[in-house]
C-alpha cells in the first residue's frame, strides 16, 4: 500500500503503538490465543498520547492458560476468567487500529499475523494499516546491538527506563520512550560523527548483563515477541508492505520537518534511526 504524504499536508495520519500478551504453544500444532491487547495512540508531530486503550481477553479455551504465570505480574488463568471474548472488544480494537500507522516492536512478524487470525475466527474483516514502524528492525538497523540485543527489556535496562512488565499496555509506553532514547544517541552522534560514534562503539565500559556474568541479559524464556532465532513460528505478514527502507522513507512524511516545532520534533528531523 503506497501512501505518500508532503510535509505541507493539514492532517498527517497517527500513529498507534500496540502490543499483545499471547499464550505460548508449547506443542505443534497448537496456536496462540491473544490474552491481552494494549494499545496508545500518539500526534505524528509531537508524540504526545492522544488516547490509550487496554484490555484483557479471555480465550475460548481457558485451559490454555496457565494458573500460574512464570511472571511476576504475568496473565494467570484466573485473571482472564471473566475477561470479554475478542469479539465483545473486537470493535474497539478495531477503531484504534484501523487506518493509523502502526508501531511497535516486532509487530511485523508476529502482533499483526496475530490481529489477523483474531479478526478471521469471528469472521470480521482485521482493520488495515496505512503504514507500519517495525521498532526491532528499524533500531537493529540504525542503532546496532550496542545494547546486547535487541529485545525491548534489554534496551529499556540499557537506558534505565525500568523491568519491562510484560503487560501491553505498560510495554508500548516503553516502547516509544526507548525510541526517543535512542533517537537521542542518534542525534547526538550525528553532531559529532568522529567523535562520539567512535567513543561509544569502540568503549568498553559499556557493559551488559551478557558480558558481566555470562548469561542473557533476559534469559526467563525465549518470548513470543523475541527476534526470532529459528522457522518454528515465523508466518507470512498478512499486510501488504515494501521493504522497511520505503515504509520507513514514508515516514518521513509523518514526522515533517516544519519551522517551531518542539525540540523532539527536531531531533527526529535529524536522527538517523528512524527516517532513513
Amino acid at each position: 500500500m503506497e501512501v505518500s504524504y508532503s510535509c505541507n499536508d493539514q492532517q498527517a495520519p497517527e500513529i498507534v503503538f500496540f502490543d499483545l500478551e499471547t499464550t505460548v504453544p508449547h506443542k505443534g500444532g497448537q496456536r496462540f490465543w491473544v490474552l491481552e491487547f494494549g494499545a496508545i495512540v500518539v500526534s505524528a508531530h509531537k508524540l504526545s498520547e492522544i488516547e490509550s486503550y487496554t484490555t484483557l481477553i479471555r480465550p475460548r479455551d481457558l485451559s490454555v492458560v496457565s494458573v500460574k504465570s512464570s511472571r511476576s505480574d504475568g496473565i494467570t488463568r484466573e485473571s482472564v476468567e471473566k475477561a470479554p471474548f475478542f469479539e465483545d472488544v473486537a470493535d474497539r480494537i478495531f477503531s484504534m487500529l484501523n487506518g493509523r500507522v502502526w508501531a511497535g516492536h516486532n509487530i511485523q512478524r508476529f502482533d499483526c499475523v496475530r490481529i489477523k487470525e483474531a479478526f478471521e475466527d469471528i469472521n470480521r474483516p482485521a482493520p488495515v494499516p496505512v503504514g507500519i514502524i517495525d521498532s526491532l528492525g528499524v533500531l537493529t538497523e540504525k542503532f546496532g546491538k550496542r545494547a546486547g540485543n535487541m529485545k525491548m527489556a534489554t534496551l529499556a535496562s540499557y537506558f534505565g527506563l525500568g523491568q519491562q512488565k510484560h503487560r501491553s499496555l505498560d510495554d508500548v509506553r516503553m516502547n516509544l520512550e526507548v525510541l526517543k532514547h535512542c533517537a537521542t544517541v542518534l542525534f547526538l552522534e550525528s553532531s559529532l560523527p568522529n567523535t562520539l560514534h567512535s567513543k561509544w562503539y569502540g568503549s568498553s565500559s559499556v557493559m551488559t548483563r551478557s558480558r558481566t556474568n555470562g548469561k542473557s541479559p533476559c534469559r526467563e524464556e525465549t518470548s513470543r515477541k523475541s527476534p526470532p532465532t529459528s522457522l518454528a513460528y515465523q508466518r507470512t505478514v498478512p499486510y501488504a508492505r515494501g521493504s522497511l527502507g520505503k515504509v520507513t522513507e514514508r515516514m518521513k512524511g509523518l514526522l515533517c520537518k516544519a519551522q517551531g516545532q518542539p525540540p523532539l520534533q527536531q531531533l527526529f528531523k535529524h536522527s538517523h534511526s528512524l527516517l532513513r
